[in-house]
C-alpha cells in the first residue's frame, strides 16, 4: 500500500514539474530573426511576420509598418489612412522645423533621409538595428542628423515590445515653432478605435479624446476587438525625456502622441549648433484587455532600465 502511495505521489511531483516546465517554456521570450534588404528590414517570430522597418527613397522618414497583433496576425496599426494620410503607423519626425515639414507628405517639404542602417543581432532573443539619417529639403542647410538604435524583442508568446532611442543633433542653429505634429506617434487601425468602440486609456486612468488630449501622461494605450481578438498597444514616454511627462495629442479615430511642442515655453524650441536631444519610447503591444495597474507594472519595470541612446 505504501508503495501505491509513493508512486501516486511521485506521478504527481512530476505532472506538477511537467507542468512548471511548460509554463515557463510557454513564457519564454520568444526567438526572432531580421531579414534585410536595401530598403527595409523584415522581423519576424518564428515563421510569421511581426513588423518591417521600411526606410524607401519615396518615403518621408523611416517608420514601421505592418505592426501584426500575436493573436491576428493582422496589423493593428494603419497606413495613409484617407483623412489623413501622412499618418504612416508607428514613426517619428517633426513640422514647422527652420521652415521645413518632416512630418506631412511632399518630399519638397522636407524629407528625413536614411545615411547608413546596421543590422546589429540579425537573430536570438533580441533584434538591434542602428540607423543614421539626415533631415534634408531642397534649397536649404539640414537641420539636424539623427543617430537612432531600435531593439525588437517578444517576451512572451503574447507580446512584443519595440524599443525606439533616437538623438538629434543640430547641424546649425536650429528653431521648432509650436505644433502638434511633433516626435514618436502611433495611428492605430480604424476598427481597433476608441471610435469604433475600442479603448483610448492614459496611465491616470482617464479614457477617450476628451479626457486624454493635452494631458501629461507616462503612458497612453489603445486597443480593440476584431474577429474576437482583443489586441492594443501602449505607447510609453521614458522618464529620462526631456518634459516627462509629456502631454499628449491624442484623437478617438486612433491617433496617439507625447507631443510636447505643441505646448512648449515661447511657441518655439531653439537649438544651438551641435547641441543634441536624446529621446525614448516603448511601443508595447499586448493581447487581452490589460488592466491599467498591469501595463503601469510594465511601465515601472522599463523605466529602470537606462536609455540606449
Amino acid at each position: 500500500m505504501n508503495s501505491i502511495k509513493i508512486v501516486i505521489r511521485l506521478s504527481c511531483v512530476a505532472l506538477c514539474l511537467a507542468f512548471i516546465t511548460s509554463a515557463a517554456a510557454a513564457e519564454a521570450p520568444q526567438q526572432l530573426r531580421a531579414e534585410q534588404t536595401a530598403d527595409h528590414i523584415s522581423i519576424y517570430i518564428g515563421d510569421k511576420l511581426f513588423t518591417e522597418y521600411l526606410y524607401r527613397d519615396a518615403e518621408k522618414y523611416p517608420f514601421f509598418y505592418p505592426l501584426n497583433g500575436p493573436l491576428s496576425g493582422d496589423t493593428i496599426t494603419t497606413l495613409r489612412e484617407t483623412n489623413y494620410p501622412h499618418h504612416s503607423s508607428i514613426f517619428f519626425g517633426c513640422d514647422r522645423v527652420n521652415g521645413g515639414n518632416y512630418w506631412q507628405e511632399g518630399l519638397e517639404r522636407g524629407r528625413i533621409v536614411v545615411k547608413d542602417t546596421k543590422l546589429v543581432k540579425i537573430s536570438g532573443p533580441e533584434i538591434v538595428i542602428e540607423q543614421t539619417c539626415r533631415w534634408e529639403r531642397p534649397g536649404a542647410e539640414p537641420p539636424f542628423d539623427d543617430v537612432r538604435r531600435i531593439v525588437i524583442t517578444a517576451p512572451t508568446s503574447t507580446t512584443r515590445c519595440l524599443d525606439f532611442s533616437v538623438k538629434l543633433k543640430a547641424r546649425m542653429p536650429v528653431k521648432i515653432l509650436k505644433t502638434n505634429h511633433s516626435l514618436f506617434s502611433a495611428r492605430m487601425k480604424p476598427e481597433l478605435s476608441a471610435a469604433r468602440g475600442g479603448l483610448l486609456m492614459n496611465a491616470e486612468g482617464k479614457k477617450g479624446e476628451k479626457a486624454t488630449a493635452e494631458q501629461k501622461s507616462a503612458w497612453m494605450t489603445a486597443r480593440g476587438t476584431r474577429d474576437g481578438s482583443t489586441e492594443g498597444l501602449v505607447l510609453m514616454d521614458h522618464p529620462s525625456n526631456k518634459w516627462y511627462p509629456s502631454p499628449w495629442f491624442t484623437r478617438d479615430y486612433g491617433f496617439l502622441s507625447p507631443t510636447p511642442l505643441n505646448w512648449i515655453e515661447g511657441d518655439e524650441l531653439n537649438f544651438a549648433k551641435d547641441e543634441a536631444l536624446a529621446l525614448s519610447y516603448r511601443v508595447l503591444v499586448y493581447t487581452g484587455e490589460w488592466s491599467q495597474a498591469q501595463i503601469q507594472g510594465e511601465f515601472e519595470k522599463w523605466s529602470k532600465l537606462k536609455p540606449s541612446i
